[in-house]
């Protein structure tokens, strides 16, 4: 085999490995939910996000074929959906989770609808529903900075998941190098801009709010607030 065809797989196993691995982060916050029956602290718009853009994905790769993108898009859905379903189950306060999950689901079944119904050319609508992936792809890395706020208002992490951060950060590293290699635009850039790219800042914006805000003093904040 190839020096290149080696190295391209082992960059699609590493997508595969540092993916799943990210995907699986939300696990510990099943068990939480699961074990207390609450969803204090535990942010639901990255679940949402990431299992939009999850499915999305699961679409283009069908489309194109390409075993990488099933293969964790799919496994992905299925445990954000899992995630989604728990935190609906315990939150308090269904409304507004199910107000925005219903839009994001809305435009996707729009989007959906558009592609294979409006877009009769396979080319083209690998590329126009390329586009359309990468934002949710953007939505899904700038998710966890929702909280940014009330991070630095709190002065605590606890709402932010050192796990997920890290996994992040490898995951659209991996993904932004698998897209290069690839020469695939429609997962390397967007116009002039990389999807998979925003999630190194906001892994390290993350990574220095864990840094300013050790754990320390994160339990001395809810020491003072009891």
């Amino acid at each position: 085999m190839e020096t290149g065809g080696v190295a391209d797989t082992l960059l699609s196993g590493a997508c595969v490995i540092f993916t799943l691995g990210m995907f699986s982060t939300g696990l510990s916050d099943l068990r939480h939910m699961w074990m207390t029956r609450r969803v204090d602290n535990i942010q639901f718009l990255p679940f949402l996000t990431t299992d939009v853009n999850n499915l999305s994905w699961l679409s283009y790769g069908t489309l194109k074929r390409d075993g990488t993108l099933i293969i964790v898009n799919a496994v992905g859905a299925v445990l954000q959906t899992s995630y989604i379903l728990v935190y609906l189950h315990y939150c308090p306060r269904k409304r507004a989770v199910l107000l925005q999950t219903a839009a994001l689901l809305g435009v996707l079944l729009l989007g959906f609808g558009y592609f294979w119904l409006l877009v009769p050319s396979i080319e083209a609508r690998l590329q126009q529903l390329g586009l359309f992936c990468s934002v949710f792809t953007i939505s899904m890395y700038l998710s966890p900075l929702t909280d940014l706020a009330k991070v630095i208002q709190t002065k605590s992490t606890q709402r932010l998941s050192f796990s997920l951060t890290i996994a992040t950060l490898l995951t659209s590293a991996s993904w932004t190098l698998y897209g290069f290699r690839l020469r695939d635009p429609c997962i390397m850039s967007l116009g002039f801009q990389v999807p998979n790219l925003p999630g190194i800042p906001t892994s390290f914006i993350c990574l220095w709010l864990f840094w300013k805000y050790p754990q320390e003093q994160n339990r001395n904040c809810q020491l003072l607030q009891t």
